[in-house]
């Protein structure tokens, strides 16, 4: 068990939520929320972006522009994380023809996922270090292979941004310990351990503790289950030695039938956390602990 967490705070992921109007939508819409966040205690503020029509996730480097220009602006100081997942859908055409690939696939090159990170610079991005059958639509592929993440990972060393290595099953820890041992990542390696995701690695602890085992020497590590798991999960992380994650990107809810807020979700990990006497750090706390290069 380890006494003090960091709260990263998810602010509203890349999904097709069209119905959830306590999504957070627009630039404007985003930046508030994680502002609120991190208000409310979120150390963290992991971010993607939205189209503001379609409400469908984006890429866009401009609506990042617009979230982290007011985020920067405001009267707090979070630690930004900013997603690189996108531009790695594949969606097949079906079992018996799978090719060509299907409305929805969004695939580009390394550098192109990276385009905001260069321009923006934020102290840490996401790096997805696997491929993975992604939820319940069977044609949905999010693929990252070998060659994709080393160059990802590659030219974020270069920028001087912290990648935080996402894990979704055991497959990926092989290639987290590759790039640990080819020296692309640098120490302390950052590491999000992901569960409850269909096709990913499920959310009982067994499995966690599996997880947590195969780590590398000297990581920092957060973990997080989606939907009702997410709040149980606060309590279990820092039992397992893990930083906690909350948000709607992996959670609506506050309570069965209630819609939450991200700010509502950091309030009541803090309430779990101070009940099992675990402290909260501040977002110059992570800085210092992750060594993190503050570029903005």
């Amino acid at each position: 068990m380890i006494s003090e967490v960091f709260i990263t705070c998810a602010v509203t992921g890349g999904g097709n939520r069209p119905k959830f109007t306590n999504v957070p939508v627009s630039p404007e819409q985003i930046a508030e929320s994680a502002i609120e966040a991190a208000r409310a205690g979120a150390a963290v503020v992991h971010i993607h972006v939205r189209d503001p029509e379609t409400r469908r996730g984006s890429r866009d480097p401009a609506l990042y522009r617009e979230v982290v220009q007011r985020i920067r602006k405001s009267d707090v100081n979070p630690v930004i994380n900013l997603t690189t997942g996108m531009g790695c859908a594949l969606v097949l055409g079906g079992a018996e023809s799978p090719l060509p690939p299907a409305v929805g696939t969004d695939m580009v090159g390394a550098l192109e996922r990276l385009v905001h990170i260069e321009e923006l610079r934020p102290e840490i991005c996401t790096l997805d270090c696997g491929t993975l059958n992604y939820g319940k639509r069977d044609e949905l592929i999010v693929v990252n292979t070998p060659t994709t993440v080393r160059a990802m990972a590659t030219h974020l060393q270069k920028l001087g941004v912290r990648p935080e290595l996402e894990v979704f099953d055991t497959g990926d820890l092989v290639m987290v310990h590759d790039l640990v041992k080819e020296r692309l990542i640098d120490d302390p390696p950052l590491i999000q351990l992901c569960m409850g995701i269909p096709y990913g690695a499920p959310s009982d602890p067994t499995t966690l503790m599996a997880l947590v085992h195969r780590l590398p020497t000297r990581a920092v590590y957060s973990t997080f289950s989606i939907g009702r798991m997410q709040l149980p999960y606060v309590a279990l992380a820092p039992l397992v030695g893990a930083n906690v994650r909350v948000g709607l990107e992996d959670n609506l809810y506050l309570s069965r039938g209630r819609l939450a807020s991200n700010a509502e979700l950091v309030q009541r990990a803090i309430e779990i956390l101070e009940r099992i006497e675990v402290r909260v750090m501040s977002p110059d706390e992570v800085r210092e602990k992750l060594a993190l290069e503050v570029h903005a």
